[in-house]
């Protein structure tokens, strides 16, 4: 399989081919750079998924964040790679896969999360994995757990005014019958998230607008710490909430762009 990093700056220094050879400019366009690098982005996407389509998902995640088209055009092409390669949708109401408009450095570019739904895709896709969920608590409801030898969780939600958010809590089943659970305060998923979240305080993070996902998200993801899971899901999370500038069959071995400083940009409607 041909190497796409060596294919790119092939392509950059104009020697990609000859009736074909497209030079790469800082002026391009990010629709423009995805045509022009279709036929390395072919080489690194999944067999299940064309260039058309991959174009067709660059289109959408623009439309629904038109922010997007600001971004530089590598990193926008690079974060959308990394939700191609995992088989997760970007920016849609399902809310498996965000792509961030995020400044970096005075430079705005597009940073790659992983969402709620796209955590729990990601783990039934292992087999031993019977069920997971995730769930918020609050004030109102009658919530009890206990960890030890015996653990337990109950769980009632009110059916009347459940007041204010207290927790969130995940639980997972396994085919031989063993389970496990992870609660966090919602005081600790906000200094979890305001600590490990580097997007957590700009306009166009999910936490803005899909707080109850992303937590759930969070405990999730403190959850599976505990599973048997495989390599796979590891690189998946490796991805998550990172910045990338180049193309690779294998984007969980793309190097993350190291954030230095950020800048918080307005929403634009």
């Amino acid at each position: 399989m041909t190497d796409v990093k060596q294919e790119l700056e092939k392509r950059a220094a104009g020697g990609g081919g000859q009736s074909q050879s497209v030079k790469l400019t800082k002026n391009m366009t990010i629709v423009d750079m995805v045509k022009a690098l279709e036929p390395e982005i072919k080489h690194a996407l999944p067999n299940i998924l064309t260039p058309e389509r991959f174009t067709r998902m660059a289109l959408s995640a623009i439309n629904n964040t038109p922010k997007l088209s600001e971004c530089t055009p590598m990193s926008f092409i690079a974060a959308l790679m990394n939700a191609a390669q995992l088989g997760l949708e970007p920016n849609t109401p399902l809310g498996q896969a965000y792509l961030i408009p995020y400044k970096n450095k005075g430079v705005l570019e597009c940073q790659f999360q992983l969402g709620y739904r796209g955590m729990i895709e990601l783990a039934y896709r292992n087999e031993r994995v019977q069920s997971i969920e995730a769930h918020a608590v609050y004030e109102n409801d009658m919530f009890e757990y206990e960890l030890g030898l015996n653990s337990r969780l109950v769980h009632r939600p009110s059916f009347e005014e459940r007041g204010d958010l207290q927790a969130f809590y995940a639980i997972f089943k396994l085919d031989n019958g063993g389970y496990c659970f992870e609660v966090m305060t919602k005081s600790y998923v906000d200094a979890y998230a305001a600590r490990y979240s580097k997007a957590y305080e700009t306009d166009f993070s999910p936490w803005k607008s899909n707080y109850e996902g992303m937590a759930k998200k969070t405990v999730i993801k403190q959850l599976l710490k505990y599973a048997p899971m495989k390599a796979d899901f590891q690189k998946a999370v490796s991805m998550d909430e990172t910045i990338k500038a180049e193309l690779s069959v294998d984007m969980s071995e793309v190097q993350n762009q190291e954030v230095l400083e950020a800048e918080f940009t307005e929403q634009v409607a």
